[in-house]
Parts: C-alpha cells; structure tokens; sequence
C-alpha cells in the first residue's frame, strides 16, 4: 500500500513540473536599467511557499482518491447476497444411530444445487487397541476386599485354575488373604514340571488334556519340527485340571436320625423325627454373591451380608448341628437335616441363635452372619448336601 501511494505521489509530481511555468527569453538590458538582483536567500524563500502549497494539494488528492476506492470496495461487497449452505438433517433411512448422531458420507449442499462430498469415517473419539493374547504368567498381589471369583474374572480364568497353580491356597479360596502373592496364568489350565520319561501323550491324559494343545501352545516354546522338553521344564497344560480336596468334607453331615437318607455314610444319627422341607427359600436377605460361587474347591456359595445381619433356614426341618468354635475353618457353623434327603449348612456365623435337634420352620432366624473361621470378610458360606454329597445351591433355592 506504501508503495502504491509513492507511485501516485510521483505521478502527480511529475504533472506539476510540465505545468509549471517555465521564464520567459532573456534580454540583455542595460547595467543602467537592470533592476536589483535579490539576495539568493530572498529568492529561495519566495519559492518555497508555491512548492510547498502543491505537495499539500498532491497529499489531499491521494488521500480523497484512495478514500473512495476503499468506499466503493465496502459498498460492493455489501451489496452481494451471501451464499448459504445447508447440511441435510439425519434421518433413520440414511443409517443414523440416534438423534443428534452426526452422519457421515453425506454430501454438503449449497443454494445454487451443487453438492460437494464428505469424507466416509466412522467416528471415534477414543483409540481401541486390541487385546493380546497372554502366554506367560503374572504376579498379582491380593488387597483387601479381594475375592477368589472376582479376580478369576478380571483375568477371564475359572477360579480352580488359580486353585491349580497356586500351592500356597491349599485348593481352598478361603486361605486368600491380603498382602498374598498369586501366580496368574495365562490361560485356563496347570503348571506341570516335566520329568524324565514323561511324554506329551501320558502328561495329556494324566491332566486331560491333549498333545496337541501342549505343544501348539506359545508359551511353551516347544520346537514344532522336534517336540522334545527337558526335564525340570515348567510347562504350561493348557485346559488341564486335577483333583481339588473337597474341604467340605472335613465337616461329617449330621443327620436327625438312622435311616433318613440323609447323611450317608458319613452321618451321624444325633436326632429324632421333625417338620419336612416341601421347599427351599434364600436363607439371607441379599441374593448377591460376595466372593465364591459353586465350583471345584468351593462346594458352597458366599452370600453377600454384613456382619450381624440374619440369617433364615432354607427350609423346615431339624437343627442336627449347632456348633461354634473353628470347626475346619467352618467358624461357627449350623446345620439342618430337612427330612427328605437335603441337609443344609449355615457357617461363619457371628452367633447362633438355635440349638441342637431343635425343630425349625423355612424362614425361621437361626443365626447371624459374621466372619469366623477361615473366613475373608463377613458373609454367609452355604451348602446344600444330599446323600452326604455336595450339590449346587442354585438347583433348590427360590
């Protein structure tokens, strides 16, 4: 813009100096008649005025001239009408999700009818990265408030396999305590230290298992072309298992009397007859699981419940066991033989509030919850056995 107002300044310049006017012949006049010749600063002072006088009326020109560019500029552009653009609203048919979702693929079209298209993509705000598969174990450190059936699930592992390879646990999810240190593998399966002799057909059926798996899994960095281990190698047997030890069984079911049915083998007949179960109802307020569901090494479910809160029989029947103390980790632990083959336990109680061979009715307060005995926090441990065996709680309860 400087330089544009120089080139004006110039030109009008130069048009002043052709109009300017320029002294006429020179006559020789006499000495005599020669008029006086004004001092050189005389002179110059009477010049300045007219040459000063045409820069101002050259500026004021500049100025008044690109003052009604700049208007004129304004006013055009305030006269053209703006152009709008509009984007189509989502509808159902065009596959959008939800109102408000904003659609993609769409073209972009103007007021004049011609249409630009957008970019296809699939939004997404957050970058999902994919989950990899896992071929070693990890350590994880047990907290407090930690459950057995919570941590097989935030690994995506059945509970007895943490059972499997962690020795320290004794195949009872009860031994879990703060502060403990678990081996967490990979997959679903076992730890096996291979010794000599073994081949991967024995060691498959021993944990059944298969060859196959064996040795096609990464972790075990068998060599595919020569599938050979060297003794003392920890291997991993993948969807292997072995037997846990029932704890359960550590507490002999009581039965109410000879011949019930109940007890098997193991009973013990310490009652006479009494009401007989026609149904089986929760035995506590909340229906939630709190650590351990029914699985191998936990022949029971933990009932979600605060310490003191109640705890009802399942069912009508006889109170054959009514017992505190540590009673194989059980704590304070009472039973019901409900006369048609089940027999029901309540442990870890706080308090008992029934004794011995006394008649109960389905809904009746025997006890309160607590966390005696080997027990990871309050709640209720309960088993439902028949023939002395252990059965899955779910399959009676309403």
């Amino acid at each position: 813009m400087k330089s544009f107002f120089e080139k004006i300044r110039t030109s009008f310049s130069a048009l002043g100096q052709r109009f300017k006017r320029r002294p006429g012949a020179q006559v020789d006049v006499p000495a005599i008649n020669e008029p006086p010749t004004a001092p050189r600063e005389t002179r110059t002072l009477r010049a300045k005025p007219n040459a000063d006088r045409f820069a101002i009326i050259s500026w004021v020109v500049t100025i008044v001239l690109v003052t009604v560019l700049l208007g004129s500029t304004l006013y055009y552009k305030s006269t053209l009408s703006p152009t709008i653009v509009t984007v189509p609203q989502p509808t159902s048919a065009a596959g959008t999700s939800s109102a408000g979702t904003p659609q993609t693929g769409a073209p972009i079209a103007s007021a004049d009818g011609g249409a630009l298209p957008s970019i296809v993509r699939k939004l997404q705000l957050i970058t999902n990265i994919p989950e990899r598969p896992r071929y070693n174990s990890i350590i994880y450190r047990v907290s407090r408030g930690d459950a057995m059936l919570a941590i097989a699930d935030e690994f995506k592992l059945k509970s007895e396999s943490i059972l499997y390879v962690n020795t320290q646990l004794e195949d009872n999810p009860h031994n879990l305590k703060p502060g403990m240190e678990l081996t967490i593998p990979p997959v679903d399966g076992l730890y096996y230290e291979w010794k000599d002799g073994d081949t991967f057909e024995t060691i498959a059926e021993k944990f059944d298992s298969s060859a196959d798996e064996i040795i096609n899994f990464p972790g075990n960095a068998i060599d595919l072309t020569d599938p050979t281990v060297t003794p003392g190698t920890l291997v991993m047997i993948p969807g292997g298992s072995r037997d846990l030890r029932a704890w359960e069984q550590d507490l002999q079911t009581a039965g109410r009397g000879a011949n019930t049915g109940t007890g098997g083998t193991n009973a013990t007949n310490s009652c006479g007859g009494g009401p007989v179960a026609s149904g089986f109802g929760w035995p506590a307020g909340s229906h939630n699981i709190s650590g351990n569901g029914y699985g191998p090494g936990h022949l029971a479910i933990d009932i979600e419940a605060a310490e003191g809160d109640a705890v009802f029989a399942a069912g009508n029947g006889i109170v054959t066991m009514a017992q505190g103390g540590w009673n194989y980790g059980y704590g304070n632990v009472v039973q019901i033989d409900h006369g048609n083959g089940y027999v029901t336990v309540y442990a870890h109680l706080s308090s008992i509030n029934v004794g011995q061979c006394t008649p109960v009715g389905q809904g009746s307060v025997i006890g309160a919850a607590g966390n005696t005995g080997n027990s990871f926090g309050a709640h209720l441990h309960f088993e439902v056995r028949i023939g002395g065996s252990n059965i899955n709680p779910y399959d009676i309860v309403q």
